[in-house]
């Protein structure tokens, strides 16, 4: 696209804040399908190598529906923990899928006959929750859109506490050292203590003027918590007291507007051998020293999706939903696969000898890890981008558990 025709695009998707934008699925200009659009929708016949198995279906609300939302299942304690955005809350049996216990989180009034009514159609007040979801120390923990932090008890559902925080919770809590790692909209990380909710630290990033929406799930590992910053720097903060180990600038603003100068680091750290590897939206992948924060290589990608890697490859989606293998050690590219471009992918999740995307339209696509060719694929959506698939699935050996945008909660097996 000219630059003049992509700002107008940009300049479409701001928040209503006017301080944040989304990501390419909010742009008006995709609701109405033309002949590009119907071109993308249209998937060319693959050499199928195997048929993934579903193993259940459940129903978990009513999904996040158009909002914004990386709100993803955690599976952990032989259970899986799932919400939706208006306040639902479940857990399964991770092996049949049967119902354990459920709440709910939206507000309704206490007017009697018309509450129970509200409660019945679930019109109250959303919870908004949001992110997506973290099972440990025997509970589940949570954040929304309203600054509030969660713990339950993975048993029961019992609320065990309740924090609030600064900023909006857009990511998925990381749980470790005893303490609950928060990052909110606001560019501020909180520390929270796991067992009452207590706030223990916080770390303060800069937030500039315009930003993309979601913002970077923190790392904690090795004694530290991670995260990217919009302001494209990578900081290591030490869990024990909180002080900044360091910040380390991954790419620079440049050009004359603000649309031009977004670098959000959107994603959640990866850190594996004392090396720390993240990707910038304006188009830097970095690997990093975690001990001192030097930049050991960098390559051009551009993506918010979350990178993953199996052994010594990473695999990275970029922000056309191309699909790229690259060596982690020196960044050298090992394939790319491009036959997907313009279905919003998540990230590629590896599956055994394979990766795992899903897309809007609710398709889920196996990959080989080796080359990157298409080998699988199933349709978890029914064809419909309210019913597709916006965060990465959750993989748990050969079974990978998916949520679409209606609330459709699937164990899919990989033979």
């Amino acid at each position: 696209m000219k630059k003049p025709i992509q700002a107008l695009c940009l300049l479409s998707v701001l928040g209503l804040s006017g301080c944040s934008i989304v990501p390419q699925w909010m742009d008006p200009t995709t609701w109405f399908a033309d002949e590009e659009e119907l071109k993308i929708k249209q998937l060319k016949p693959i050499d199928a190598q195997f048929v993934p198995t579903t193993l259940w279906q459940q129903d978990v609300g009513g999904g996040v529906g158009g909002h914004f939302s990386r709100l993803k299942p955690a599976v952990a304690y032989d259970k899986v923990f799932a919400a939706d955005r208006h306040g639902e809350v479940i857990a399964f049996d991770q092996a049949s899928g049967k119902q354990l216990w459920q709440r709910d989180f939206a507000r309704f009034s206490d007017d009697g006959w018309f509450s129970g009514i509200a409660r019945l159609w679930r019109s109250g007040e959303a919870a908004r929750i949001a992110g997506g979801m973290a099972a440990s120390y025997e509970k589940v923990y949570f954040g929304t859109e309203n600054g509030d932090v969660i713990a339950l008890d993975i048993n029961t559902g019992e609320t065990l506490w309740q924090a609030k925080v600064k900023g909006e919770v857009l990511a998925k809590p990381a749980v470790a050292d005893g303490l609950v790692i928060v990052n909110t909209g606001a560019g501020i990380m909180f520390a929270l203590d796991a067992e009452s909710g207590e706030q223990q630290w916080l770390y303060e990033s800069e937030v500039p003027p315009l930003s993309l929406r979601g913002i970077s799930a923190p790392t904690a590992s090795a004694g530290g918590a991670m995260v990217g910053t919009a302001s494209g720097k990578l900081a290591v903060v030490i869990m024990e007291n909180g002080q900044i180990a360091w910040e380390q600038a991954i790419t620079a603003p440049t050009g004359a507007t603000e649309l031009d100068r977004l670098v959000d680091i959107d994603i959640e750290p990866l850190i594996l051998g004392g090396v720390i590897y993240v990707v910038s939206f304006d188009g830097t992948l970095a690997a990093v020293e975690l001990r001192s924060g030097r930049v050991i290589w960098k390559r051009d990608y551009r993506s918010y999706r979350r990178i993953t890697m199996d052994a010594n490859n990473l695999y990275v989606v970029d922000a056309d939903s191309v699909v790229y293998g690259l060596d982690r050690r020196n960044g050298v590219e090992l394939w790319s696969q491009n036959s997907l471009r313009g279905r919003l992918l998540t990230a590629a999740e590896p599956v055994g000898d394979y990766l795992v995307a899903g897309d809007k339209y609710g398709f889920l696509h196996w990959f080989n890890q080796s080359d990157g060719k298409l080998v699988a694929r199933l349709d978890v959506g029914g064809d419909d981008e309210d019913e597709g698939i916006f965060a990465a699935p959750v993989v748990d050996g050969k079974v990978l558990y998916t949520l679409t945008r209606d609330g459709q909660l699937r164990a899919v097996q990989t033979p």
